[in-house]
């Protein structure tokens, strides 16, 4: 069994380790499927460096923290307005979330191109990227959940107690819901740190543009030959921040979703 895991896990990290591999080589050493460390590993990471990556790297870094903090904040309210409040429709409202989880984001990216760039005019700009990702479902889902797994006796206690709804939230439901937050942290930041797709669409200055988009630049003006060394070295430069993030969150992650799907 635990020669089957390693098999597994070898087989999940190769294209890492590989990518990791041809990053110091040339295109010819690469086409020769040497498996070796090459010689060019300076000049590839001169060449990363000079197509200013780390400006791409401070754009995304900006980009996917708004989204992780916005989806953070926008959920905690809306959770706790699902579970501890009263209002009409309370019960389809979170029937459409459901049905919102349940859509792939390219069944709506063309109505949602027209309204972002069209129609609001927020073409090239990172508000294009972050307010719509602030209206997924996900964080929300997530926090309704755990919310709805605490005792009633919290909420009749701070009532009680004369605390606000807002001490409520602060005081009582945020130190218990540190697992939750932790992983929805960790997913909103990887997400939007690797979101491709919306910000090739709205985002056209290449100083405005987000690493996972900026790394097909990698190799311009690079003479033919040395193009896919550089581009490697990219997309591995470009990984350590989510590896690091989940690396770190990994304990507060798996507790937090343990604790939403038990509930």
């Amino acid at each position: 069994m635990h020669v089957l895991l390693w098999v597994v896990v070898l087989f999940m990290m190769f294209p890492l380790l590989y990518a990791m591999l041809t990053s110091t080589q040339s295109n010819a050493e690469m086409f020769r499927l040497q498996m070796t460390p090459g010689d060019h590993f300076g000049i590839n990471l001169k060449a990363v460096l000079d197509r200013n990556i780390v400006l791409l790297m401070f754009n995304t870094l900006v980009v996917a923290g708004m989204i992780t903090v916005g989806k953070v904040v926008l959920s905690l309210f809306g959770g706790m307005a699902l579970v501890y409040f009263r209002f009409p429709g309370k019960n389809l409202v979170f029937i459409l979330i459901l049905s919102a989880l349940m859509i792939p984001g390219e069944v709506t990216i063309i109505a949602l191109y027209r309204l972002v760039v069209m129609d609001l005019g927020w073409g090239n700009t990172w508000t294009a990227i972050v307010v719509p990702a602030l209206a997924t479902p996900t964080g929300l889902f997530l926090f309704r959940q755990h919310f709805a797994g605490i005792t009633p006796e919290l909420c009749e206690a701070a009532q009680l107690d004369g605390a606000t709804p807002l001490q409520f939230l602060f005081r009582i439901l945020l130190p218990v819901s540190k697992t939750t937050v932790a992983a929805l942290v960790t997913i909103m930041f990887i997400s939007g740190w690797n979101n491709y797709l919306w910000p090739s669409l709205v985002i056209t200055d290449p100083k405005k543009q987000v690493i996972q988009v900026g790394l097909s630049s990698l190799d311009a003006g690079l003479e033919v030959g040395a193009t896919y060394g550089p581009i490697m070295l990219g997309a591995v430069i470009a990984s350590i921040v989510p590896i690091l993030v989940f690396v770190l969150m990994q304990k507060q992650f798996m507790q937090g979703f343990a604790l939403t799907r038990d509930k």
